[in-house]
C-alpha cells in the first residue's frame, strides 16, 4: 500500500547507531530543553502566487450564481465561538486523533462530521463567515461531491492555494483568535502553526476541556471503541516486556531521563507484547504510556483490560491508570522534578504544553526556597521505540514469513475464482472483487483483519493512486483494460501488503511497455547491495531508473516500513525520493517495494512485495563495513502476460523466472485441485528467444 506522508523523519538525529540489543543509543547532550529542529508540517503546501489570497467554494466549480446552502453544524459550531473562557475567530479540525494515527475510531473523525468530506487526509477550518478544507489530489474529486457550497475547498499543492496558515493571515483581521483541540495536534505541528499565525499578531488558543465539534455532535457520536485488549504471544513478540522495559530504562538513564512519555498506539502495543481492536485495519488500542526507572504506568480504559491482560501486565511491573488521568500524571511528574523523554514530533501538544506549564510552577516555587534556581529539564528527541520497533528478530520475521505464505494461498483461490468469473462473463464490481478477496483472507487461519482498505481499480481507477471503490460509484471490472488490486491483511503473526496488476485479456503495446519498465524498477530494488549506514532514499533511483530511460516516473515513495503484526505504515525507514528521512536500512528492518505507472484516464500500474534486509556476503569489504539486501516475503505470481520479453535482459528473465519458482515451492504445498494447477500455469519459466 502507498503513503503519499512523508515517514517520521529522522534527519534531526543523523548521529543513530544500535549499541543495545534492541534499543538505539542516541549521542546527545542528555540535559538540554530545546525546541526540535524539525517538525511535520501543517498542511505545508507553500502559496506560489504573491499578493491577495483567493479560494472558490467548491461548488463555485460546478455551478454558478448560488448561495451558500444553509449548514446546521456549521452554524451550531460557531454559536459556540462567543462562549464565555473561549472567545476565538477561528476553529481548526484536523484528521488525527490524540495519537497522530493513520487510521483512527469512528468516534473521532470530527473532521468528517463537520464537513461531510470522508477522505483519510484532509484539514478544516472554520471562521465566524468561513470555511475551508485542506486536502491532497488523491481526494480533490471526492472532496468536491461531499462538501456543500458552504465549504471552500482547497486544493493543497496547486499553483496558488494558501496553506492554512497563510489562509488564516489573509481572512482574519489582525489579532484574531484561533482555537484548536490541542489533543488532536503534535506538539511540533502547534509550534509551527503558533509561529506562522503570529506574523499577523493572531493567538492560537488550546481548548483542554472541551472539542467544539463533541458539543454539537452529541449523542449521535458513536461510543468510543471497547473491545477486550489480548496478549500478543510471546511466540510472535519474540521478546518478553521485562527485557523490553529494560532496555529502554537503559536509554532513559543514558539521557539523564527519569521517564518517557509514549503516545503512539503501535509504539505503546509493540513494548507491552498487547494487540487491540480499537483501529480499523491496526491491531492496537488506544492508550497512553509513562515508562519510569523503576515503574511503568499504562493509560487506557480499564473495560478492555481482561484479567489475563491485567495478569500480564502485573508480571511485567506496570500499573493501570484511567485512560483521561494523563494530564493529571504529566503534572505529578513534573512537581516531583521529574525530566521527561518527548518525542515531540508525535506526543501532543496538551501533554507537551502541560508539562511546560508544571515545570514553570516547580521553578517558581522552589525559587521562592532556595537561593538556586532548579527546573526539571526535559529531552526532545525521537522515540527510541520507533528504530526498536521496525527492526524485526528473528520470530517477528518468522511469524512475517508464514503469515505471508497463508496470504499466497488466499490470493491464489481469489485471483482462481476472479479469472473464472470474467472468463464465464459474469460482471463483478470492484466493490464485489474487494469484498470475495476479504471472504478467501478470512478462512485462513489466523486472519483478523484487512491492514488497509483495498485498492480495487479497473482501467482508469488503477491510474488514482489511492482510491477507493465505493457501492454507489464504483465500476465494473472491464475484461479490456488493466486492473490493479493492492491489499493486505492483519494475521495473528504478521501484516501483509500486495500489489499485482494483470490483464484479463490482451494488453496493448504501450501497456506491456510500462508494466515492463515498472517490473524493471521491482526487480533492480530487490536486487540491489549495499553498504551499511545506506538511507532509503538512496535506494530509491534504482526503481525509477528503467522508467526514466523513456522520460516516465512516478508520484509517490517507492517503500515504507512495515509492521510485525502491527501498522501497515510504519517509520522510521523510506525508500522515497524525499531525501530528508537519513534513517540507514537495517538488518531486520521490512520494507515494501512498488514502484508504479500511471496513466491518466487511461490504466495505473503498481507491482509490491515485502522486502527484510538482509546481511549480503560480498568478496570485498571497502571501508570494512557490511553490505546489505534484501530477502523477498511476498510470494505470488507476477502476470507474465503483461511482460514485454524483448525489454528485459537474460539477467531480468533469470530473476523472474527464480522467483516464480520460489512460489511454486513455497506456496503450492498450501494448495489442491484446480487452484494448484492455476499456481502451476502461473509460475512457468520464460523463454527469451
Amino acid at each position: 500500500m502507498l503513503t503519499l506522508s512523508p515517514s517520521i523523519s529522522s534527519a534531526r538525529f543523523p548521529f543513530l547507531s544500535v549499541s543495545l540489543p534492541i534499543f538505539p543509543k542516541f549521542k546527545f547532550n542528555p540535559i538540554i530543553y530545546r525546541k526540535s529542529e524539525k517538525g511535520p508540517p501543517f498542511m505545508a503546501v507553500r502559496c506560489c502566487s504573491s499578493g491577495s489570497i483567493t479560494a472558490k467554494p467548491s461548488s463555485e466549480i460546478r455551478r454558478k450564481h448560488t448561495e451558500p446552502e444553509s449548514d446546521d453544524k456549521l452554524r451550531a459550531l460557531r454559536e459556540h465561538f462567543s462562549r464565555h473562557g473561549i472567545g476565538i475567530d477561528a476553529y481548526i479540525i484536523p484528521s488525527q486523533d490524540a495519537h497522530q494515527s493513520e487510521f483512527i475510531a469512528e468516534c473521532y473523525m470530527r473532521r468528517a462530521y463537520i464537513s461531510g468530506f470522508t477522505g483519510s487526509a484532509g484539514t478544516a477550518i472554520v471562521t465566524k463567515d468561513k470555511a475551508a478544507l485542506w486536502t491532497d489530489g488523491r481526494y480533490f474529486l471526492q472532496a468536491e461531491k461531499q462538501l456543500n457550497s458552504s465549504w471552500m475547498l482547497m486544493r493543497a499543492g496547486n499553483f496558488g492555494v494558501p496553506t492554512a496558515s497563510e489562509w488564516l493571515n489573509s481572512v482574519l483581521a489582525p489579532g484574531g483568535r484561533v482555537g484548536i483541540d490541542p489533543f488532536l495536534f503534535s506538539s511540533d505541528a502547534a509550534e509551527e502553526l503558533k509561529e506562522a499565525i503570529a506574523k499577523n499578531n493572531h493567538e492560537l488558543i488550546s481548548l483542554y476541556d472541551l472539542n467544539l465539534v463533541d458539543e454539537i455532535w452529541k449523542e449521535s457520536r458513536p461510543k468510543p471503541p471497547n473491545k477486550p485488549i489480548r496478549v500478543h504471544d510471546l511466540k510472535y513478540a519474540g521478546l518478553d516486556v521485562a527485557s523490553k522495559l529494560s532496555s529502554l530504562r537503559s536509554n532513559l538513564e543514558g539521557a539523564g531521563a527519569s521517564a518517557i512519555v509514549i503516545s503512539m498506539l503501535d509504539e505503546v502495543a509493540w513494548l507491552l507484547n498487547l494487540r487491540g481492536s480499537d483501529v480499523p485495519h491496526s491491531p492496537v488500542m488506544y492508550a497512553y504510556l509513562i515508562v519510569e526507572i523503576n515503574g511503568a504506568m499504562l493509560f487506557v480504559d480499564n473495560s478492555k483490560v481482561t484479567p489475563e491482560v491485567m495478569d500480564h501486565l502485573k508480571n511485567a511491573g506496570v500499573e493501570l491508570r484511567p485512560y483521561d488521568s494523563i494530564l493529571s500524571e504529566i503534572k505529578r511528574l513534573a512537581a516531583e522534578g521529574a525530566c521527561l523523554w518527548l518525542d515531540t514530533s508525535s506526543v501532543n501538544a496538551a501533554i507537551v504544553e502541560t508539562y511546560r506549564s508544571a515545570c514553570d510552577r516547580y521553578l517558581l516555587s522552589h525559587s521562592n526556597r532556595s537561593k538556586q534556581k532548579t527546573r526539571p529539564s526535559g529531552v526532545i528527541m525521537m522515540s527510541p521505540i520507533s528504530l526498536a520497533k521496525a527492526v524485526k528478530n528473528d520470530a517477528e520475521l518468522e511469524g512475517m514469513r508464514n503469515s505471508h505464505l497463508r496470504d499466497a494461498a488466499a490470493l491464489a483461490q481469489f485471483w482462481f475464482w476472479l479469472e473464472e468469473q470474467i472468463c464465464n462473463g459474469v460482471e463483478l464490481t470492484e466493490v464485489d472483487v474487494a469484498d470475495k478477496l476479504l471472504e478467501f483472507r478470512s478462512k485462513q487461519a489466523g486472519f483478523l483483519d484487512t491492514s488497509f482498505d483495498t485498492i480495487s481499480g479497473s482501467g482508469p481507477n488503477g491510474a488514482v493512486i489511492h482510491y477507493k471503490p465505493e457501492p454507489d460509484s464504483c465500476s465494473v471490472v472491464d475484461p479490456q483494460k488493466v486492473f490493479l488490486l493492492d491489499s493486505g491483511a492483519q494475521y495473528i503473526d504478521g501484516t501483509t501488503d500486495i500489489t499485482r496488476t494483470v490483464h484479463f485479456n490482451e494488453p496493448t503495446p504501450r501497456e506491456k511497455e510500462c508494466f515492463t519498465r515498472v517490473l524493471q524498477g521491482h526487480m533492480a530494488l530487490d536486487r540491489a547491495v549495499f553498504p551499511e549506514n545506506t538511507p532509503g532514499f538512496v535506494l530509491d533511483a534504482f526503481a525509477r531508473s528503467a522508467l526514466w530511460k523513456i522520460g516516465l516516473d512516478y508520484r509517490h515513495g517507492t517503500g515504507h516500513g512495515v509492521g510485525a503484526a502491527l501498522n501497515v505504515h510504519e517509520g522510521p525507514q523510506s525508500i522515497s525520493y524525499r531525501y530528508g528521512n537519513m534513517t540507514p536500512l537495517q538488518k531486520g528492518m521490512i520494507v515494501s517495494n512498488e514502484p508504479g505507472y500511471y496513466e491518466d484516464h487511461s490504466f495505473g500500474i503498481r507491482i509490491e512485495n515485502l522486502l527484510c534486509v538482509k546481511e549480503v556476503d560480498t568478496p570485498n569489504r571497502f571501508g570494512g563495513i557490511g553490505y546489505l539486501g534484501f530477502e523477498k516475503l511476498t510470494f505470488f505470481p507476477i502476470q507474465t502476460k503483461l511482460v514485454d520479453l524483448s525489454l528485459l535482459s537474460a539477467e531480468e528473465v533469470e530473476w523472474l523466472n527464480g522467483y516464480h519458482s520460489q512460489v511454486w515451492e513455497k506456496v503450492s504445498p498450501l494448495l489442491e485441485g484446480s487452484v494448484r494447477q492455476w499456481l502451476w500455469d502461473n509460475t512457468r519459466p520464460l523463454m527469451k528467444q
